[in-house]
């Protein structure tokens, strides 16, 4: 005869003095932290199936609701166990003392089990109470074949005693136990009963722990993710390739950020960037110094001048921000790297010939620091070479120096001649180790310059005869490259820019044409005054020619330098014949 049995009238009766009788003092305290001892569910149900048997049981079967295999929730709390209390469960793990072929079969794991309310898991399940049956009798056992098991499960339960035990966890039902006892052994009593409930009670809080760790985890990843950029995989003169890893030890979103920041004349900005700790505050710290960089990019200062004002930014914040940076400027026409350092690990120059280059450069200090000096140092690159910068998570090591990982970072990348995704996974696939504890970013860019004969460079004086030039310069380089069928509209909008700076300067004009996956046009002078493109009507004298300029040009823009200004606009290039 089945029946449910109430643990707390149990107790009542001294069945946990007879319990110590029957099973091993050190029973329940293994099992309690064996369950503790891990984070992954699957891992927690296998270590509850090998804990109940054979101890308590020949036979256990571990079922979860379908909702703790969900995609994390926004709320983090606890999923929702509809699919429980209507009979629907997802068997997780099977475990047996003996030959467990024939148990394996008829009871796999992953099936989903619809259960009928007869069902003593369906009922301790919707009773969130154990349900203890002495024998499994021919009904019975046909009952749980019509649930979804095997045919050759009715046969393998017969004279078997089951106890089913809900595991629960603030409220809520997470799943169930069903447990059996071969027809050799003396039947579940109320002693066993009591001494399953507590190891589901303790293995249901685990469960949630472990779910609402699980769940916490996947939205830092998200957040995380949310704030790195989206890089273009290749850009004229560099190919881009990047990686960002959560720590596998915490559920906090972090500092470590990365960005490739395009700059005026074909140049690119890249970044890498760690603020030291874990959490909103420091993951709100990296937004900041992230987006202070964009800004700061787009004036197209110096790097040094760039960490100078993190500097400031930091100690404007007053909040004690301390974080590293590593900043590089590539100019793919003169094929050098201008690179500042504040506290960040030093980049890695792969050199063609499979040579790894640790970059010497002055070290600087964190940014929030305060009050020191930074150091911009020119290197030159050579068209094929990758540049690696990355965040210390890469390469730190328990129980060793940051200079022994930043050696095996050297010898870990293989062929140099690999797409920059290979490069970037065997590198990551010789350093990480499974007790990593820091985030890691990873940020390669293989440099390749812009063919010089795809270059055009002049000094004008700003005479009143220098747009009419500029035309001429303009459509004998275009027919050079091919490209005849846009030098009208070129002509156009490079003399407007030149007649303006013509206006304006009384220092050399500098005009340059790049031709890349675009045209690059560049009109440099030395006035300081940005132009602004503003409405202008009928009886204006000026500011048409920007608006021209922006109808025409792909793109257009301005930055400052410490001489003066440039101004560029962009062309689509006419499709190949024209």
């Amino acid at each position: 005869m089945d029946s449910p049995t109430d643990g707390n009238r149990l107790a009542a009766g001294g069945a946990a003095d007879r319990a110590a009788l029957r099973v091993p003092l050190s029973f329940l305290n293994e099992a309690i932290v064996r369950l503790g001892a891990s984070l992954d569910p699957e891992q927690i149900v296998r270590e509850l199936g090998d804990v109940l048997v054979p101890v308590l049981a020949d036979v256990a079967a571990v079922h979860l609701t379908e909702a703790l295999f969900a995609p994390h929730r926004l709320d983090g709390g606890l999923p929702d166990a509809q699919d429980a209390s209507a009979g629907r469960l997802r068997r997780s793990v099977v475990a047996h003392g003996g030959d467990p072929g024939r148990w394996y079969e008829a009871l796999p794991g992953g099936d989903v089990w619809g259960m009928p309310p007869a069902n003593p898991v369906r009922r301790a399940v919707a009773a969130r109470e154990p349900v203890l049956v002495e024998r499994v009798d021919s009904a019975l056992a046909r009952s749980f074949t019509a649930s979804g098991g095997a045919d050759a499960l009715a046969a393998l339960l017969g004279d078997h005693s089951l106890l089913a035990v809900p595991l629960c966890a603030r409220g809520r039902v997470l799943g169930a136990l069903l447990l059996l006892r071969s027809p050799d052994r003396a039947p579940f009593d109320d002693v066993d009963v009591l001494t399953a409930a507590q190891i589901a009670a303790q293995a249901g809080l685990v469960v949630h722990h472990a779910d609402l760790y699980r769940a916490k985890a996947g939205i830092a990843n998200t957040l995380q993710r949310s704030m790195l950029p989206r890089l273009p995989p290749r850009v004229a003169g560099f190919d881009i390739a990047s990686r960002y890893l959560s720590s596998s030890q915490t559920a906090q979103v972090g500092g470590d950020w990365f960005d490739a920041i395009p700059l005026p004349g074909g140049r690119v900005a890249l970044v890498v960037g760690d603020v030291m700790g874990h959490g909103i505050r420091s993951a709100t710290a990296m937004g900041q110094f992230r987006t202070a960089v964009q800004t700061l990019a787009a004036l197209d200062l110096p790097p040094d001048h760039v960490l100078r004002s993190l500097d400031e930014l930091a100690e404007q914040l007053d909040e004690n921000y301390l974080a590293t940076c590593l900043y590089v400027v590539y100019d793919p026409v003169s094929r050098c790297c201008s690179i500042a350092n504040a506290g960040h690990i030093p980049p890695v120059l792969l050199h063609t010939d499979g040579r790894a280059e640790l970059l010497t450069l002055p070290t600087g200090a964190p940014i929030g620091v305060g009050g020191i000096a930074f150091e911009s140092v020119d290197i030159p690159v050579d068209d094929g070479a990758v540049l690696t910068m990355c965040t210390d998570g890469l390469v730190e090591r328990r129980g060793e120096g940051i200079g022994d990982g930043l050696s095996a970072m050297c010898s870990g990348f293989g062929a140099p001649d690999q797409p920059l995704d290979d490069l970037c996974d065997r590198l990551i696939d010789s350093l990480l180790t499974d007790d990593r504890e820091d985030d890691a970013a990873l940020l390669m860019a293989r440099l390749h310059g812009i063919d010089p004969g795809h270059v055009a460079h002049w000094f004008l004086e700003p005479r009143t005869s220098t747009p009419s030039r500029v035309r001429r310069l303009v459509r004998t380089t275009l027919a050079d490259w091919d490209l005849s069928a846009i030098a009208e509209t070129t002509e156009l909008l490079v003399t407007e820019l030149v007649t303006n700076a013509v206006r304006h300067s009384s220092q050399p004009i500098e005009l340059r044409l790049l031709r890349t996956e675009a045209l690059l046009c560049e009109v440099a002078d030395s006035d300081h005054q940005r132009p602004v493109l503003r409405h202008t009507a009928e009886t204006d004298e000026s500011g048409r020619g920007l608006q021209l300029v922006s109808r025409l040009a792909r793109r257009w823009g301005s930055s400052a330098k410490t001489n003066g200004k440039v101004v560029w606009f962009e062309q689509e290039l006419p499709p190949p014949g024209e």
